[in-house]
């Protein structure tokens, strides 16, 4: 840690130090403590018992071969496909929305982006879900994208706009100052910066769109809760816990990807702007950037606080 750095805390003592400790030992107990109240229901109603035999055999005459087809081919594959098509859709045409609220010079075109955001951003998924399928007469599936998508693409927008609001005012007065036209200067300064900043709020809002696809059940698509509720209502009440136990774990490893993957994408976006390096491998410019490199050059000191030649 750099001296500057360590300059803005102070470090903890022993008496924080001890606090700190005593925190610990205090919550690491206390949840341990709520795991094995919990292990201990499971217990006490017979959930650890051998209805978990429905994952390997299965009654009825079925394979586990089966079972796992259900769940993985045609629920998880029915759920990634909704939200492989979803939110494409609803990322773009969130965007377009935003970029048009912050990029447009015409009173109309601004207003028609808000009552569009507004109006979809109230309504429930499952209202939309319903709209296309009993108003348009679409498949369940594309039920499932409608609904997804338009709901999210409102979502999305209101994020980007928020984005869009919090860069200084510098970067579009930059922008205008050479001669760019206002939307320009939103699609080429202000908009990759803004989803830069609100990359974190972007991933949660796929992940809220991949549990949502959930819902398409009640529009008949045949999506991962749908196919663990047929299969218990197959093999009886006696099977809930094992297979929407299975269910809860396919969606969280899809959501733990989710937000991996956003990790490594903002990992990548910050690393795309790095700083440029010397021959010798050393930083081209030392700490302090731009702003301490016009300090040296107008002073004639060098970063020793020495003068230069």
């Amino acid at each position: 840690m750099s001296a500057e750095a360590s300059v803005l805390y102070d470090a903890p003592g022993p008496k924080a130090k001890a606090r700190d400790r005593v925190y610990n030992i205090v919550f690491t107990a206390a949840f341990v403590a709520l795991f094995i109240f919990l292990a201990w229901q499971f217990y006490d109603n017979g959930v650890f018992d051998d209805r978990w035999a429905v994952l390997w055999d299965p009654p009825k005459g079925q394979e586990a071969a089966d079972v796992w087809t259900a769940l993985v081919v045609r629920g998880l594959g029915a759920t990634l496909l909704a939200t492989v098509i979803a939110a494409p859709i609803a990322l773009i045409s969130g965007g377009l929305l935003a970029v048009a609220r912050r990029g447009m010079t015409k009173r109309a075109g601004i207003w028609s982006s808000v009552i569009v955001t507004e109006i979809f951003r109230g309504l429930p998924v499952l209202l939309l879900m319903f709209l296309a399928k009993l108003g348009f007469g679409w498949s369940p599936l594309w039920s499932v994208v409608f609904g997804l998508a338009v709901y999210n693409m409102a979502v999305v927008a209101e994020i980007l706009r928020a984005g869009l609001a919090a860069l200084p005012k510098g970067q579009r007065e930059a922008g205008l100052s050479i001669g760019l036209s206002p939307m320009r200067t939103t699609l080429m300064i202000e908009l990759p910066q803004a989803v830069r900043i609100m990359l974190p709020a972007l991933i949660s809002q796929i992940v809220v769109l991949l549990k949502d696809s959930s819902l398409g059940y009640i529009v008949g698509y045949q999506e991962l809760l749908r196919q663990v509720k047929l299969l218990r209502d197959y093999f009886g009440v006696d099977y809930t816990i094992p297979l929407f136990f299975v269910g809860a774990a396919m969606y969280i490893a899809i959501n733990i990807t989710v937000s991996r993957l956003a990790i490594w994408i903002e990992g990548r976006m910050r690393r795309s702007n790095h700083v440029p390096k010397r021959p010798d491998g050393e930083d081209a410019m030392h700490e302090g950037g731009a702003e301490a490199a016009r300090f040296t050059a107008n002073t004639g000191y060098g970063t020793g606080g020495t003068p230069g030649p």
